[in-house]
C-alpha cells in the first residue's frame, strides 16, 4: 500500500486534502480551516454508498488525504434514526466503508469523524469518577440505532490500516448561532439532564484533526478535550459570560425518557493519548472558559484558526 506507517512524517508533495461532508457543519468548518491555512482543498461530489463515484472524485482531484464529515446523525436529532433505519446504515455503514475502502486502494489515509456516542456510564467506568473509556474500550451503549450503526462502523474500520476514527462527542463551538452547536441545543431545550459528559470543543480539536491528517495518525482517537463537565456546568458559564438572565429548569433521565424515542450515551472518555500527541490540548472546563471570554470580550487567541 501507499500510505506511510502510522505516525510517520507526510507526503513531501503539497498537500491537497479531499472533504465530504460540504454541507454539514464540520465539513464546513473544515474548508474554512484549509482556507486560512492555505491548504489546497476540494470537497467531494460522489455519494459515499456509491464506489465509482468515489473512484472518480480520487481520480479528478488526487488528493493527498481524505477527511469524511459526511454521515447520518438525523433531524431534528437522533431519534430520525429510529424510523429510517436504512437510510442510516446506508450512510453510516455502507458509505463510511466504501470510502475507507476506495482509499485504502489509493494507498490515501482517511481521517474519519466518528462518535464517542457509544459508551455508556457502567461500574468500571463509574459517573463522576474520572474513570473515562480508553481507545480500545469496547462499545456497551446501544440505546439507539444511530448508535448501533456507529460502534459497528468502527469495529470493522478497526481492519483498515490507513483509517483514522475520531471519536467526537457533544461538539461545541464559539458560533452560537448554530442549532447543531451543543451549547445552543441545551439553551433551547425546555428542561436539561445534569450529567457529566466529555465534550468536543470544534475551535480547539478541528485544526488538531488537519494536524493528524499531516502526521498520518491512524487507529482510534478519543476526539475530546480531557475531562468532563456537566450540562449545568455549561449553563452556568453561559449565564456569566453571554445571558446574565438566562435560566433553566433540570429533569431526570426517567423524565427525559418520556419526551424522546432513543436512550442518549452519557459517558467519559479519556483523552489522554491525545493529550500525549498534542501536548497543548487543555481541559474541557478550561477551554470551554475560554470559549466564552471570547465570545463576551472578543480577544481572539491568535493561535486558533477559526474565529466565527
Amino acid at each position: 500500500m501507499g500510505f506511510p506507517a502510522n505516525g510517520a512524517s507526510a507526503t513531501e508533495k503539497p498537500y491537497k486534502f479531499l472533504i465530504y461532508g460540504r454541507t454539514g457543519w464540520i465539513g464546513g468548518l473544515l474548508g474554512r480551516l484549509c482556507e486560512a491555512q492555505g491548504i489546497d482543498f476540494t470537497y467531494g461530489s460522489g455519494r459515499l454508498e456509491d464506489r465509482a463515484s468515489l473512484e472518480a472524485d480520487l481520480a479528478a482531484i488526487k488528493p493527498t488525504h481524505v477527511f469524511n464529515a459526511a454521515g447520518v446523525t438525523g433531524r431534528p436529532n437522533v431519534d430520525w434514526c429510529e424510523s429510517h433505519k436504512v437510510e442510516t446504515i446506508r450512510t453510516n455503514v455502507v458509505g463510511t466503508l466504501t470510502l475507507a475502502d476506495v482509499c485504502r486502494e489509493k494507498g490515501l489515509v482517511l481521517i474519519n469523524y466518528a462518535t464517542g456516542c457509544i459508551f455508556e456510564y457502567d461500574s468500571g467506568h463509574p459517573l463522576g469518577s474520572g474513570v473515562g473509556f480508553k481507545e480500545e474500550d469496547t462499545p456497551n451503549f446501544v440505546g439507539s440505532f444511530y448508535s448501533k450503526t456507529k460502534a459497528m462502523v468502527e469495529e470493522l474500520l478497526k481492519n483498515y490500516e490507513n483509517v483514522c476514527t475520531l471519536r467526537v462527542r457533544m461538539p461545541i463551538s464559539s458560533d452560537l448561532s448554530n442549532p447543531r452547536n451543543f451549547i445552543t441545543k441545551i439553551t433551547r431545550y425546555e428542561k436539561v439532564v445534569n450529567i457529566p459528559n466529555s465534550m468536543t470543543i470544534l475551535d480547539e480539536l478541528l485544526p488538531i484533526s488537519i494536524e493528524m491528517g499531516k502526521r498520518n495518525l491512524t487507529g482510534i482517537w478519543n476526539f475530546t478535550n480531557p475531562g468532563a463537565v456537566s450540562h449545568n456546568e455549561i449553563l452556568e458559564m453561559y449565564r456569566e459570560y453571554i445571558d446574565t438572565n438566562f435560566t433553566w429548569k433540570n429533569f431526570n433521565l426517567e423524565e427525559q425518557a418520556k419526551v424522546i424515542i432513543a436512550p442518549r450515551s452519557n459517558n467519559e472518555l479519556d483523552a489522554s493519548k491525545l493529550k500525549a500527541e498534542f501536548p497543548e490540548l487543555l481541559s474541557i472546563k478550561e477551554s470551554l472558559i475560554k470559549l466564552q471570554r471570547l465570545r463576551k470580550y472578543g480577544f481572539h487567541d491568535p493561535q486558533s484558526t477559526l474565529r466565527i
